[in-house]
């Protein structure tokens, strides 16, 4: 039907945006404490720009993307996630020119095609957060006390920090052959898409929701075994330093997360209310694909959550967020010709920085006064014949019901004193 909106989408309607600018003035907030920088991608990407930074065998890019063909014939996506988007522009605007770390971060709308469930729409909004060029594990550290301190700072409580390393091009791949071997022996009893995934990539067996619950993924080998040096070093270096910031957490061998990109370190912020749905914020490194993309082999290492099931986690905490500002004055005409001096007046008080309204629909003084009290105004200014003859406003309290006639150059003192 016309008059609904697509599947898996959702209206954000005026007294729930309170909600989102208070998330996203709190991201602006803490990314500036962080010296991160804002930065504001294009929606649609080409769509090879997805396959080639995500990787092809993922579910994100074999299934849930929305890719559509444009008038020049090119393959165009609507972005599933942001950093390979970031990445592009870091690439082409070259942020890296003056070298050293290069911090941003984003808000935005992001698509995939997915089953609609609580937390989970097909258009959904993140905030993320990128540092490109630099490998010490700090930035790792500081990446993630950003997510840590973001969702702690608007109240919730019960989160769970895994944390986990994915490897690198020089140890994943005994890892993979090690994976490949252990759940080749039990291929029949893993689902559809692990089966596939069994040649294509077979660490995302590891956080399959189907296969995670059986016996035998108890015993699948685990990535610790495997690592170089450089990989070891730097999860304990990461380690020691969430350690030395204070933050918990715990090692989850099989978190791997979704994409492809990731490398060493990767970590999620859970939230155990949402059940199924968890998690709330989640990231890792990347040193890899800067230049999968085309550019020089850098660091890289970044995070993105959720707003919409941020938001749901704060609705199951009981967390109210600010209400919508209500209106100071609700000015009432009491007759055509008290009009254009009400709008007048409605002009004035806005251009004083005063939030106003009034009855643009003729309705009469009663129906205008009850209209007054269902905004939410603290104030109604009355003007009639009398006030327009002697330049006057009748000002009333609509919590106290008193009124006084005062000269309408004297509204502005009156209501904001």
């Amino acid at each position: 039907m016309l008059t609904n909106a697509p599947r898996g989408t959702k209206d954000i309607l005026p007294d729930q945006i309170a909600g989102w600018l208070l998330l996203e003035n709190k991201i602006r907030e803490l990314c500036g404490l962080y010296g991160y920088e804002e930065i504001r991608t294009p929606t649609f990407e080409h769509t090879e720009l997805f396959q080639r930074g995500i990787g092809e065998g993922t579910d994100v890019v074999d299934k849930e993307m929305y890719t559509f063909t444009d008038r020049g014939d090119r393959s165009i996506t609507l972005r599933p996630e942001n950093t390979a988007s970031v990445v592009r522009a870091y690439l082409q605007n070259k942020l890296y020119a003056n070298a050293g770390l290069v911090k941003l971060f984003y808000v935005g709308s992001m698509f995939r095609y997915d089953r609609p469930q609580a937390g989970r729409l097909r258009e959904f909004h993140q905030f993320g957060v990128e540092a490109l060029g630099e490998k010490n594990p700090a930035v790792d550290a500081e990446i993630i006390l950003l997510a840590w301190e973001f969702l702690r700072g608007l109240g919730l409580t019960d989160l769970k920090l895994k944390l986990n390393t994915v490897g690198c091009p020089a140890c994943r791949p005994i890892y993979r052959r090690k994976l490949t071997e252990y759940f080749t022996e039990c291929a029949d009893e893993l689902c559809g898409d692990c089966r596939r995934r069994l040649t294509k990539n077979p660490l995302r067996i590891l956080d399959c929701k189907v296969d995670g619950l059986k016996d035998f993924m108890d015993d699948a080998p685990k990535i610790e075994t495997c690592l170089c040096d450089e990989c070891r070093e730097h999860f304990a270096g990461v380690k020691n330093f969430l350690t030395a910031a204070g933050v918990e957490f715990t090692i989850d061998n099989r978190l791997v997360r979704g994409l492809d990109y990731y490398t060493k370190t990767a970590f999620e912020i859970q939230y155990a209310p949402l059940g199924a749905q968890s998690a709330v914020a989640g990231g890792g490194r990347y040193d890899g694909l800067i230049r999968e993309i085309g550019g020089d082999s850098t660091p890289a290492v970044g995070f993105a959550a959720g707003l919409e099931r941020i938001l749901l986690a704060l609705e199951l905490q009981g967390i109210s967020l600010a209400p919508t500002k209500k209106i100071t004055a609700f000015v009432v005409a009491g007759g055509e010709a008290a009009q254009v001096y009400a709008f007048k007046l409605l002009t004035d008080l806005r251009r004083q920085n005063i939030s106003a309204a009034m009855d643009f629909g003729r309705k009469s003084l009663k129906a205008q006064m009850k209209q007054a009290a269902k905004s939410g105004a603290k104030f109604a200014l009355i003007v009639g014949e009398d006030e327009v003859a002697n330049s006057t406003v009748t000002v009333k309290n609509l919590a106290t019901s008193a009124q006084e006639s005062i000269p309408v150059a004297a509204v502005t003192d009156k209501i904001i004193s």
